[in-house]
């Protein structure tokens, strides 16, 4: 009979998230988690092995966490049309926390210069996609509003803009709006 397992893995996903936030994903090592989640090395190897598969439960659960959060905002829209960029436009109604964007930062390089993860990245990024397009009552106008929406949290998960509370409100409005443009039939009109 085994000893019962002490170490919660989301406990080093955490203390991995901390370091990443700090150190940058360059800065990750196996040493550098142990001693952030007050365990032995021995412990991340065993559930990590390496520091790139460490690296990639912290993506995994990144994306996870993402789409549990947006598919319960989903829900709590109800039965309206075009649920999935609803969803998405009010998880994107807020500006992101301080403590997560830098570790959205840190990750975003490790994504940029990794291809396995940034292969992780533009499947999760198609499964998206591919929701907002089939739940869209104007699919073209989901599809634009998402490019919007994703901007906005590119522009802001990065620290490259911060938009005034007041302006940021009238942007996610203005956003909701387009979800529902029809701009195939403006283009056409012109």
């Amino acid at each position: 009979m085994g000893r019962k397992r002490v170490i919660d893995q989301q406990v080093i996903l955490d203390a991995a998230e901390r370091v990443v936030a700090r150190d940058g994903a360059a800065g990750l090592t196996l040493d550098a988690v142990a001693k952030e989640a007050g365990v032995g090395k021995a412990t991340v190897i065993y559930d990590f092995k390496t520091k790139q598969a460490l690296i990639e439960a912290v993506v995994d659960r990144s994306f996870l966490a993402d789409n549990a959060r947006h598919t319960a905002l989903e829900a709590e829209l109800g039965d309206q049309d075009s649920l999935a960029i609803r969803g998405r436009i009010r998880g994107g109604a807020h500006a992101p926390p301080e403590d997560f964007r830098a570790v959205a930062l840190n990750l975003s390089a490790a994504l940029a210069l990794d291809p396995a993860l940034r292969r992780k990245m533009q499947a999760n990024q198609a499964d998206v996609i591919a929701r907002v397009l089939g739940t869209a009552a104007s699919p073209r106008g989901a599809l634009l509003a998402y490019l919007a929406v994703e901007g906005l949290k590119f522009l802001e998960f990065l620290d490259f803009h911060h938009f005034p509370p007041d302006e940021r409100d009238r942007i996610v409005r203005e956003i909701e709006w387009l979800a529902t443009a029809q701009p195939d039939d403006a283009a056409q009109r012109t």
